[in-house]
């Protein structure tokens, strides 16, 4: 391949959890389209295996692995197989979560241990088990997906926002950690995003007609600003949080 036909992200493999639908299949689609070899990763084998087969007929390399994040075995599991497909993780994407709305009076123990486990264990035992080799080699990216709702307070997602205000803290920390051995580590905050996560944006036109941008987002968007975190020319970002969320954070 000559260096006029060669892609941004030739030769790198990335792992996008939670990417067999909304905005992580957006981002695996488009860092395959850079030219990543994209693990897909997800609980259901059907979309799974729906997203591979949509990147490798446009050209791009993809594989399946299916993985339940709950629970640090099936985390540390999914880190050991993504080794397995081609020897090395270049770009991790933490995109799986879960989000339930609701009082603090309503919560129950096992919804609170559900949410944490999800969007803050997950992605600190992912990091733990593929970063340090990132770090051996003197490179790599790792790019965490946020929340609006974790820069805010409000009434009925403070349990949300606050396990995503802690993955913002760990994208802080782990930039200071492993940056100096040369690993990138940053966030994407998307605001009101139309995905099937959010019934196609249903009920969340209000909120649209209230920022700067007034229309909800496209996963596109939020992919596209993954992309270019995970690329060379964000070479010099480390610990950003870049917000994709129409002017909510002006508001």
């Amino acid at each position: 391949m000559t260096t006029a036909t060669r892609k941004r992200l030739d030769g790198r493999t990335a792992l996008v959890t939670g990417s067999t639908s909304g905005i992580g299949r957006a981002v695996a689609d488009l860092l395959a389209e850079h030219g990543a070899h994209v693990l897909v990763s997800g609980r259901d084998a059907g979309r799974g295996s729906g997203a591979v087969t949509r990147i490798r007929d446009r050209g791009g390399r993809a594989d399946f692995l299916a993985a339940d994040l709950t629970t640090t075995a099936g985390t540390t599991g999914l880190a050991d197989r993504a080794l397995g497909v081609t020897g090395q993780v270049d770009i991790l994407v933490n995109n799986a979560g879960v989000f339930t709305f609701g009082p603090t009076t309503a919560t129950t123990e096992a919804a609170f241990d559900s949410m944490y486990a999800l969007n803050v264990k997950a992605p600190y035992f992912l990091v733990q088990s593929l970063v340090p080799a990132m770090a051996e080699r003197g490179s790599g990216v790792v790019v965490n997906i946020l929340t609006g709702a974790a820069h805010r307070g409000s009434v009925a997602a403070g349990l949300y926002g606050s396990s995503k205000a802690a993955l913002l803290l760990l994208t802080q920390g782990w930039a200071a950690e492993f940056g100096p051995a040369g690993v990138r580590v940053n966030a994407v905050s998307p605001g009101p995003i139309r995905t099937e996560g959010t019934g196609g944006g249903a009920g969340l036109e209000s909120v649209a007609a209230a920022l700067p941008a007034r229309r909800l987002g496209d996963p596109r968007e939020v992919a596209a600003a993954v992309a270019f975190l995970a690329g060379d020319e964000a070479a010099y970002v480390h610990g950003a949080v870049l917000p994709v969320d129409g002017g909510a954070i002006a508001t």
